[in-house]
């Protein structure tokens, strides 16, 4: 399959799209619970489904509708799962407040990190050496892989939930949203033993809470989902204000805004960017995943189908030559 195309939610059941016809082409039953997050790994081979306690990884390109594997071990809701470039391993981040790393064969725990507050998001840095999470208290925290600890803890505002995180691909920028409708940028900056994080600017995306964040594989494009009912298309634009948050010539410029994508009609919990970076899918609570033409601004394709509320998609159109 050239692109995978999957969503998931409250009606416990995972859906694979055709992504051009709209057409379901496979539904997985989840009874445990509703699912979270996905996440399909970069050789196309496993589907991740974080639920209520555990994360069940599906063989995609087989029929059989059980898991592979479960991944047991958090005690709260899982509330992100990513995979390593190769798929050797695993990280998870839930609201028990520990963002776990593991084994991706076996499903065992190799590393559990202790944020204090439940974890809101984590991804991966791209040099596979870092992960970054974000959590309830207003913390996102970078761990050090080899070193084994918390290299960095940003404060973005105070006491204010960091709902979600993002890193881009070339791994110079790490953007964080929260639940006052509020983004944050930083540019990393590689030097010979550690990441300097920067601050680069921040400013009002939503006027109420911000879901998901994300960078385009282009790193030109920023989506922030809202339980405002849109979605918003940002173009990244790094020079915005080098003297930081509180710069020097008064408020930190926002990014521009390219695009507003209405239509939801409920909050918007999650969104993916096509490998190309020209599309987006978005997974509402009024039951649709939707597909954008961020060019035109126009819906392209709804997938049709959740009895219940989308608040998980994953796509993976990459060419299978990555």
């Amino acid at each position: 399959m050239s692109v995978i195309l999957c969503t998931a939610g409250y009606d416990h059941t995972i859906r694979f799209w055709e992504a051009l016809s709209g057409i379901c082409s496979r539904t997985i039953q989840h009874p445990d619970s509703q699912v979270n997050r996905l996440c399909i790994s970069p050789d196309k081979r496993f589907l991740a489904a974080a639920g209520h306690h555990t994360v069940k990884l599906f063989d995609i390109k087989s029929t059989n509708p059980n898991p592979l594997l479960t991944f047991e071990g958090h005690t709260g809701n899982i509330t992100s799962v990513a995979f390593h470039c190769e798929g050797k391993w695993m990280v998870t981040s839930s609201e028990d407040g520990t963002v776990k790393i593991w084994e991706t064969r076996s499903g065992t725990i190799q590393r559990s990190y202790n944020h204090g507050s439940p974890v809101n998001d984590v991804v991966i840095h791209p040099n596979q050496g870092e992960i970054i999470a974000c959590d309830r208290s207003g913390s996102v925290r970078m761990w050090d892989l080899a070193a084994n600890n918390c290299s960095h803890q940003l404060i973005p505002e105070p006491d204010v939930s960091v709902s979600s995180v993002t890193v881009a691909s070339d791994g110079t920028l790490l953007c964080a949203a929260n639940n006052a409708g509020n983004v944050f940028v930083w540019s990393l900056v590689q030097s010979y033993d550690a990441t300097n994080v920067i601050p680069i600017t921040q400013f009002s995306a939503h006027k109420e809470y911000i879901t998901r964040i994300l960078l385009s594989p282009d790193v030109k494009k920023l989506a922030t989902c809202s339980a405002d009912h849109t979605a918003k298309i940002w173009e990244v634009d790094v020079m915005s204000d080098s003297a930081g948050f509180q710069g020097a010539a008064g408020e930190p410029k926002p990014f521009p805004l390219e695009a507003t994508l209405s239509g939801h009609q409920r909050w918007v919990w999650d969104c993916a960017f096509s490998a190309d970076s020209a599309y987006l899918v978005t997974a509402c609570s009024d039951h649709y995943a939707r597909l954008w033409e961020l060019h035109s601004q126009q819906v392209i394709r709804q997938y049709n189908g959740h009895h219940r509320g989308v608040v998980c998609v994953a796509l993976n159109d990459y060419s299978e030559s990555r």
